[in-house]
């Protein structure tokens, strides 16, 4: 067998389709709470944690001992067959924790676009209506009504021909839109193109996770929630990336005191094993007759039991007070990069808790994004030994999702590659 990265690209390219990609030409070997060892043995500190999936590092110890108490029980059953109690006990205590008044239901799936899609679902169910309002920018999912709904045509739309109907996008709060602007869109769209009284859902992302790390202002979740009850609107909330303690919340939407209807949930879940859900008001959740929700695998019992360790870490080892501090050392160091001159030009920081990017700029003193270039930062940081992602509807930003289990010496190991990259950067 290969046990060089280069001899399994080169299997890689003949055997997987060129349509998912990769960003760095690492192939893991093992990993280890925020570092991963590749096939050839090279340690990386890792800044991405499978794109927001390992808040709680790999192979978490208790994540570790859950799975493996419930693989010597059984794997597998579908939950539509014969349910068990992980599932059950999952459920009741993200009911309990879920941001919005009375009582709450959540059912799980597989991934973040099932998620996206059955929450969809459930507010069509429970309204009778079929639109859907998203926001340019959004991220929702690859299958077909998730990439509908997702703001952003390359890669996720154009080669796909005719994607699911009746979902209209509206911009998102940026340095030249105003939330005022939003909104006024919002009004333009329900006088040309749909009524309010035939929509069934509003989705939106706390914090933007593939469109740049732009938070939702809370004032424009205060108008949404406004215009939904005013109009028997459904609000959901998408915490696939947001969820989980990254923002310093469990939820990124708790930093508004705005209450949704729905929210999906996915990525550190289930501490890097595959789960969904959606967690909603109960009698929204219970629109839907039997059987018009669920999936082979959906809420599998390893990766329920996974997510119920999460739950304990995240308490036991206090992660929303680490992701608010970890939050403050990211930003400080990126906010002395922001004043230096012999950098390449970046920008100051934002995003919520330990949710972190920055932009590559034209110029210092511009605001002016230097498009399609964040990646060749990370190329050129995982070359030194740090595996780190970009993003942004103009592929100018760098995005930090290191785990929250990190120590500060890891963190700023990390954060003195990508110094050194920068300076590397500006001098050609």
């Amino acid at each position: 067998m290969s046990t060089t990265n280069s001899d399994l690209l080169a299997r890689r390219t003949n055997a997987v389709p060129r349509g998912v990609a990769t960003a760095t030409p690492v192939f893991a070997d093992r990993a280890e709470n925020a570092e991963l060892w590749d096939v050839e043995g090279r340690r990386y500190v890792d800044f991405a944690g499978g794109i927001a999936v390992l808040n709680t590092g790999h192979r978490h110890p208790k994540v570790l001992a859950a799975v493996q108490r419930q693989l010597e029980r059984f794997t597998h059953t579908a939950f539509q067959v014969s349910a068990y109690e992980s599932y059950v006990e999952l459920a009741e205590k993200l009911n309990a924790r879920a941001p919005f008044s009375g009582p709450a239901k959540t059912i799980f799936f597989t991934t973040g676009g099932e998620a996206t899609e059955n929450a969809v679902k459930i507010a069509r169910a429970a309204t009778g209506r079929n639109g859907v309002i998203a926001f340019c920018g959004g991220f929702h999912g690859r299958t077909l009504l998730a990439s509908a709904m997702t703001g952003k045509v390359l890669p996720y739309k154009a080669p796909f021909g005719t994607l699911p109907g009746e979902v209209y996008h509206v911009p998102f709060p940026d340095d030249d839109i105003t939330v005022a602007d939003s909104l006024k869109m919002l009004n333009f769209l329900f006088a040309a193109d749909i009524s309010p009284a035939n929509v069934a859902a509003i989705i939106i992302e706390p914090v933007q996770g593939e469109g740049g790390f732009r938070t939702a202002p809370t004032e424009l979740l205060q108008a949404l929630r406004a215009v939904c009850d005013q109009h028997g609107i459904k609000l959901i909330a998408d915490e696939v990336q947001t969820g989980f303690a990254r923002t310093g919340k469990l939820f990124g939407i708790e930093h508004s005191g705005v209450e949704p209807d729905l929210i999906s949930v996915a990525k550190s879940l289930a501490g890097g094993l595959p789960l969904s859900g959606v967690i909603g008001r109960a009698d929204l959740m219970d629109s839907v007759p039997p059987g018009g929700l669920g999936g082979t695998y959906a809420g599998a019992p390893l990766a329920c039991a996974a997510a119920l360790a999460v739950l304990d870490v995240i308490d036991e080892e206090k992660l929303l007070d680490r992701s608010n501090a970890m939050g403050e050392r990211l930003k400080a160091r990126i906010a002395a990069w922001h004043a230096r001159t012999d950098l390449l030009p970046v920008s100051a920081p934002r995003g919520p808790g330990a949710m972190v990017a920055f932009d590559i700029l034209e110029a210092h003193g511009s605001t002016e994004r230097r498009a399609g270039f964040a990646s060749q930062i990370c190329a050129r940081a995982c070359e030194k030994g740090l595996i780190l992602l970009a993003c942004g509807v103009q592929g100018a930003t760098i995005r930090i999702l290191v785990p929250l289990t990190a120590s500060d010496a890891l963190v700023d190991e990390g954060l003195d590659i990508i110094e050194q990259v920068l300076l590397e950067a500006a001098q050609g």
